[in-house]
């Protein structure tokens, strides 16, 4: 800070580039006898605030901002909730770039006032599209920080319940909350997180949540996924009350539920807005199909290639006609296919959507069966796969389980039942040694816990379910 109500200013007016963006907002103004200074950006700032307290400054004499004026705005003449100093001008400068207006007072040149009258241009809280319940909520987080905060309060009325406020990104100024139950959270691990995320330091997170999962992760190349995203209240709620913490990214609809082991990922809300029992039934259906979408080519492919190792009675597996290419080239052009025609249907309109089906499964489909490219039992067998694909809640989980069934995939075709034993093998070794801060990605399946195992495979009815999971170490283990 210059000692200098002038200096301050051009400082200010240099630093955020007056003269050279024009949604830079400054305007010079007098009131009570002083030269006052307000810096904004266009369209963070809420107009009619800005102009009520503008309007009330207006009214003011000189003498009435005697002695102390600085106390005198603050208590009494600038009426309003959010209010700041910041004695910094870097970090002034910063702030107004975050959305806060700064006013600047003649006579005050040690402190520069912080009005948070900001507003962001934000989408309603509808249903997150990833995450849809038959019945249930319709809210989803959305791209504002302060928003997604106030909707996991809205069903956490704890006094226990805390939102840590950071930045991250030495240029961006990421704002980011960290949020937990202190009564019930491991503080150790909530420590830890804390002092991983000041470690981060990077330019700016231009791709959110995903940019911060890279730094915390450690495991850069591995395709499963350590941390589980989700965008419906409810469900951050519910891991909140069992220890977990939460990471919220403004600019990102998506909060991180940390720690997240691998059966975290295959766990969704529809499971308890039904039934117990048939809650129970759907975790088991969506298990089968998931680990059907790793093995099921595989195993189809083995027993292609050697229908001895079929017992009695199933002899039908098995194309009846094999095509004009091998049977591996076909798996590996139709998965590359899938992908294809999954991108397309990402970058494509939502109207040309069905034309895109049609095109899939008539052009495409039809008619690469027809002309034997395809045997019928690959596309059969691809779509079973497929279907267990999409069956996965969480969506980097079905992508890394989908390079995992490729990898099986050649392995069975480069050496048969061996491959397929030892693919199977080092696939199960490989999540063993997966840790996710600092917990077993498989537990608890190993470390083996029956309780919490049983409440893995089975989904407990919450009068039963009054235990939070012992790998979080909670303070209060009993719900």
């Amino acid at each position: 800070m210059f000692h200098n109500y002038d200096q301050n200013v051009e400082y200010m007016k240099e630093r955020l580039g007056v003269d050279k963006s024009f949604d830079i907002i400054y305007l010079d103004l007098e009131y009570a006898g002083r030269k006052m200074s307000l810096f904004a950006i266009d369209g963070f700032v809420k107009d009619d605030i800005l102009h009520y307290l503008m309007k009330g400054l207006s009214r003011l004499d000189p003498d009435q901002l005697e002695p102390e004026p600085l106390e005198k705005l603050l208590r009494t003449y600038i009426p309003y909730v959010e209010l700041e100093t910041k004695d910094d001008l870097n970090e002034a400068v910063d702030w107004v770039l975050a959305g806060p207006t700064a006013l600047v007072v003649e006579g005050i040149n040690d402190k520069i006032i912080m009005i948070d009258a900001r507003t962001y241009p934000v989408r309603g809280p509808q249903e997150p599209d990833v995450e849809r319940v038959v019945r249930g909520s319709r809210d989803g987080f959305v791209e504002t920080i302060v928003f997604n905060t106030a909707l996991t309060r809205r069903r956490i009325r704890d006094r226990s319940l805390r939102m840590e406020y950071m930045q991250i990104g030495r240029r961006s100024k990421t704002d980011i909350c960290i949020s937990y139950l202190e009564d019930i959270a491991d503080m150790d691990r909530v420590k830890r997180l804390r002092e991983q995320l000041e470690l981060i330091d990077t330019d700016a997170l231009p791709m959110a949540e995903k940019t911060v999962d890279e730094f915390l992760s450690g495991e850069h190349w591995s395709p499963y996924p350590t941390i589980r995203y989700t965008e419906r209240p409810d469900t951050a709620a519910a891991h909140l009350y069992e220890g977990h913490i939460l990471i919220m990214i403004d600019g990102s609809p998506s909060v991180m539920i940390t720690p997240s082991t691998f059966w975290h990922h295959l766990q969704h809300a529809e499971e308890y807005r039904q039934k117990p029992s048939v809650g129970a039934y759907l975790r088991f259906v969506r298990f089968f199909a998931v680990f059907a979408s790793i093995f099921v080519l595989p195993l189809y492919y083995l027993f292609s290639i050697d229908p001895s190792l079929l017992p009695q009675g199933l002899q039908f597996i098995g194309p009846t006609e094999v095509g004009v290419i091998p049977l591996i080239a076909q798996f590996l052009i139709a998965e590359v296919g899938i992908d294809t025609l999954r991108l397309a249907a990402i970058h494509t309109p939502s109207a040309l959507a069905t034309a895109l089906g049609l095109v899939a499964a008539i052009l495409i489909g039809q008619v690469a069966v027809a002309v034997g490219l395809f045997s019928n039992e690959v596309i059969l067998y691809l779509a079973a796969a497929v279907i267990g694909t999409y069956c996965t809640p969480s969506y980097e989980l079905s992508l890394a389980n989908r390079m995992s069934r490729l990898g099986l995939l050649i392995l069975t075709a480069l050496f048969g039942v061996k491959g397929l034993a030892i693919g199977t093998t080092v696939w199960i070794l490989y999540l063993v040694r997966l840790n996710t801060f600092n917990t077993a990605y498989l537990w608890p399946f190993l470390p083996f816990n029956y309780r919490a195992f049983r409440d893995v495979f089975l989904r407990t009815p919450m009068p039963l379910k009054n235990r939070r999971p012992a790998f979080l170490h909670p303070q209060d283990p009993d719900k």
